[in-house]
């Protein structure tokens, strides 16, 4: 059993990474756009200026975004399980699967003008395409000022207007959220990780008013952005509300709570004694992953927590 948790745990981590940071870097990217990001590499090369019309990502979100501003532009993708079912890259190529590396061949194949990809996973295949003269954009998301920023960035390089797909964020927000129950995100069991406000997670919480009971709390943990709880500190937080985070890997929801009803810690809480306790897909709350996803998460979380005052 422990064995079975470490191995969901260690794969974990190595997922949240992706989205440890919030801002939007550049390697290579053509000059119309160089100065609109945070930070840039200062051995650029000489770029063309015309606007990229042939765009390989990397990350789920990356491709989203640029299929959802302009789906012409997108000639090959990451092999994530998150377009397993999406008819739109029906007949777009897979240039990687799951937590393999992407094939250099196939991206290079492509002729793309732009290789989109995630600081962290992608660092290395980027810095690889980069040295063969391919324009590359390495990108990091946790917050929703970072997913805005990204979407400005890639509808300038593709030429396409933003504000639409901008808008459609919005309308995922309440307008004025109430203040909601006080709640724990938990993301594994062993060790037990909840996200605190320099996450993906803690940011979305933050926007529909949760009170994250670990938001402001820091510690060593092995992703940024998450700290490790022992079972005498959730105790003591005493959460109205705990959400629970189906891992990627796709355990079911019933084995997820068998597992931490185990745990000697989870009859005392006040959530648990009133049965409010809700899980949410790993996409969309942990990892972005796409816009459906983020819509979905917002949805649930307007429902089992905004809905949730004053009963």
């Amino acid at each position: 059993m422990y064995h079975r948790w470490f191995v969901c745990a260690l794969a974990f981590f190595l997922s949240i990474a992706l989205v440890a940071c919030n801002t939007v870097s550049t390697q290579q990217l053509p000059a119309k756009v160089a100065n609109t990001t945070e930070t840039t590499n200062t051995n650029l090369q000489q770029l063309p200026k015309k606007t990229t019309t042939r765009v390989v990502a990397l990350s789920s979100l990356s491709a989203d975004i640029i299929a959802q501003l302009d789906q012409t532009k997108i000639v090959g993708i990451t092999g994530s399980k998150i377009f397993k079912d999406d008819s739109r890259f029906k007949d777009i190529p897979r240039v990687s699967e799951g937590q393999n590396a992407p094939n250099l061949e196939k991206i290079v194949a492509l002729k793309p003008d732009l290789v989109i990809g995630a600081e962290g996973f992608s660092t290395i295949p980027i810095q690889k395409i980069q040295q063969l003269g391919i324009p590359t954009l390495l990108t990091q998301v946790n917050n929703w000022e970072s997913l805005e920023k990204l979407t400005k960035t890639l509808a300038e390089l593709i030429d396409a207007d933003p504000q639409p797909l901008l808008n459609r964020y919005q309308s995922f927000l309440p307008n004025k959220p109430d203040e909601s129950l006080t709640t724990l995100v938990l993301v594994s069991r062993q060790p037990i990780l909840a996200p605190n406000k320099n996450s993906w997670a803690g940011d979305l919480l933050t926007k529909f008013q949760v009170k994250n009971l670990a938001a402001e709390l820091q510690g060593k943990s092995p992703v940024g952005g998450y700290i490790t709880l022992s079972a005498e500190k959730i105790i003591e937080a005493n959460p109205d509300a705990i959400i629970l985070v189906n891992p990627p890997q796709g355990n079911s929801q019933t084995e997820l709570l068998d597992d931490l009803k185990k745990e000697s810690f989870w009859k005392q809480l006040q959530a648990t004694q009133n049965n409010r306790v809700y899980v949410f897909d790993y996409y969309g709350l942990v990892n972005p992953g796409s816009i459906n996803a983020i819509e979905k998460a917002c949805q649930k979380l307007q429902q089992d927590l905004l809905g949730l005052k004053g009963t």
